[in-house]
């Protein structure tokens, strides 16, 4: 059974990440936008970890915090190999700067095409606080790139 969501907390960037039902407990860093718009995705030597896109709200405060990771880098699993395997009720803890954890209940786990991503569902705006994460899957093309992304929505269950 699904807990109620909790008040937004202020603004606090995220400093790590843990899932322990897919044995992911990493650091977080902040990502932005590239030149053309684009999310920038994770490399060189943070390629492995999940990003936070500081263009979105933090975790724990009002909105859709987004958090990226690759599902693999260089041929080999990354951070969110097992992303897709996240189900409801699941939880992940994002530790925070100000020494708070925001604890999140996953609600949805969809694949898309990439050329089908639902930028406002993932992006807009949302009663509560909430996550998502976002990886690629899916077959991949001629050129190694996955054809699908991955999101997982969670909502703040706990602070």
């Amino acid at each position: 059974m699904s807990t109620p969501p909790v008040e937004a907390l202020a603004e606090s960037a995220p400093t790590s990440l843990t899932i322990s039902s897919i044995g992911v407990e990493e650091r977080v860093f902040p990502i932005g936008l590239g030149p053309d718009g684009e999310l920038l995705a994770p490399s060189g030597d943070r390629a492995h970890l999940p990003a936070w896109f500081e263009g979105s709200p933090t975790p724990g405060e009002l909105g859709p915090s987004v958090i990226e990771g690759h599902v693999t880098w260089g041929g080999e699993p990354s951070v969110f190999f097992e992303l897709g395997r996240l189900a409801p009720g699941d939880r992940i803890d994002i530790e925070r700067e100000d020494g708070t954890t925001a604890g999140f209940e996953v609600y949805d786990s969809v694949r898309y095409p990439k050329d089908e991503f639902p930028t406002l569902t993932v992006y807009g705006r949302t009663e509560g606080p909430e996550l998502r994460l976002i990886t690629c899957s899916g077959d991949v093309d001629e050129d190694g790139h996955h054809l699908d992304n991955t999101v997982i929505s969670a909502r703040l269950i706990e602070t």
